[in-house]
């Protein structure tokens, strides 16, 4: 399996900028990663997503030109840069993974972290 942890959550002011990191470790290569996030009283939401080699990617049309998912898998790590955040970002944002293609949502998705808390105020 996939062991995956967040970090790069905090509390930031509306329009600054953040990135959360995605440290992986455990099973073989090749799996997708996604980006979700989970405000209270809400479900969760995708957010981003990438293929392993990078080539492909998709945005929740909220972040689109705001947010931006990358990974290096030399180190294992994936990241969510967020810039320009609202107060409507605020959440708790798991990062995600699955074999077997990509996905948009959650329940696809077998390996989860443990989630990072992003706050934005306004």
């Amino acid at each position: 399996q996939v062991q995956l942890a967040e970090s790069g959550g905090g509390l930031v002011q509306a329009g600054d900028s953040l990135r959360l990191s995605c440290a992986a470790s455990g099973r073989s290569p090749g799996y997708d990663m996604g980006w979700f996030r989970q405000a209270p009283g809400k479900e969760r939401e995708f957010v981003a997503r990438i293929s392993w080699s990078g080539g492909s990617t998709h945005y929740a049309d909220s972040v689109k030109g705001r947010f931006s998912i990358s990974r290096d898998n030399d180190k294992n790590m994936g990241y969510l840069q967020m810039s320009n955040l609202q107060s409507e970002d605020t959440a708790v944002y798991y990062c995600a993974a699955k074999y077997g293609g990509w996905s948009l949502r959650p329940s696809d998705y077998l390996y989860w972290g443990q989630g990072t808390q992003v706050t934005v105020s306004s």
